[in-house]
């Protein structure tokens, strides 16, 4: 698998990501799991006006998922500086250098959603970045991983804290010292650390951590994406900056975290993780409620 992925990233991008485009076609029409789910979600968020619309977006998004898992080699593989000259285009960064220039910690809200590691990438060779790590249940992939993330940023792995409490404590201190992280605000939290909330019109048990954070150190959040440009042509990194503080209230700072996320997810809907379990419940979590009002 190493070897795979060194061929990958030994590929220019636009061949790289024909080769990903072709497996992701192949994972959507070979799991019908799989396929049945990224549909059922794409279906639910009301994103497709028909089931035409509906099945060419499903068809588009596996495409551009199998585009995202071969770039993963680029960004573990090449240098850091080639990496984060992926991004071609900024589309409000003015406001992030104008926050930093205030000596404002910043909160980077980065879902699944284009290149994702791309784009921590470029913040990484930008910003003073200590970013939260949950372990991959893979061993060999996670040190791959690790490796490939820690190059050019903390020789000693330092710019990584582990998602536990020791780890948000980490992240606490760092963000007060006028640091940055980054957030993936869509994956499943565990046991007590979530709400059931909205996301694109379901119940989704969705992390309480970014608006504890925010309230803890004074951050500003910049929900930001890195879109995938056509034709292996690089990325355009998108930042929206979020300056006032989130509700108080959990579950409505929640449901704010989501709404920013489904904005942009709706700016490039063909590359969100759509095949992702978003909607499930997690051991020992309460049910989700039965009806919500939005």
């Amino acid at each position: 698998m190493r070897l795979l992925l060194r061929f990958l990233a030994w590929l220019d991008l636009p061949a790289n990501h024909r080769l990903g485009a072709i497996a992701g076609r192949l994972v959507y029409f070979l799991s019908p799991r799989y396929r049945l789910r990224a549909l059922e979600n794409l279906r639910n968020a009301g994103i497709a006006p028909d089931a035409t619309a509906l099945a060419r977006l499903a068809r588009e998004n596996a495409a551009g998922i199998g585009r995202g898992a071969a770039e993963l080699a680029w960004a573990l593989y090449r240098p850091v500086e080639e990496v984060a000259g992926l991004v071609k285009e900024l589309d409000g960064w003015e406001a992030v250098e104008r926050l930093r220039a205030q000596g404002r910690p910043l909160i980077f809200v980065t879902p699944h959603l284009g290149g994702y590691d791309i784009a921590g990438r470029y913040l990484w060779s930008r910003l003073p970045i200590l970013a939260m790590y949950r372990p991959h249940k893979l061993g060999w992939l996670d040190e791959v991983i690790r490796e490939g993330r820690n190059r050019g940023a903390a020789p000693d792995g330092s710019n990584v804290a582990p998602a536990t409490m020791a780890g948000v404590r980490m992240l606490l201190r760092h963000l007060r010292k006028g640091g940055c992280t980054v957030i993936l605000p869509d994956q499943v939290p565990g046991e007590g650390e979530g709400e059931w909330v909205g996301f694109f019109g379901r119940p989704a048990y969705t992390m309480t951590l970014t608006g504890r954070l925010q309230e803890a150190s004074g951050a500003a959040l910049v929900f930001c994406f890195a879109e995938r440009l056509a034709d292996g042509r690089g990325f355009r990194l998108h930042l929206r900056v979020r300056e006032e503080p989130l509700p108080a209230d959990r579950a409505a700072a929640a449901r704010a975290v989501n709404e920013g996320v489904e904005a942009l997810i709706r700016l490039a809907p063909a590359q969100y993780l759509w095949g992702y379990n978003r909607y499930k419940r997690p051991a020992g979590a309460p049910p989700a409620p039965g009806a919500l009002r939005w």
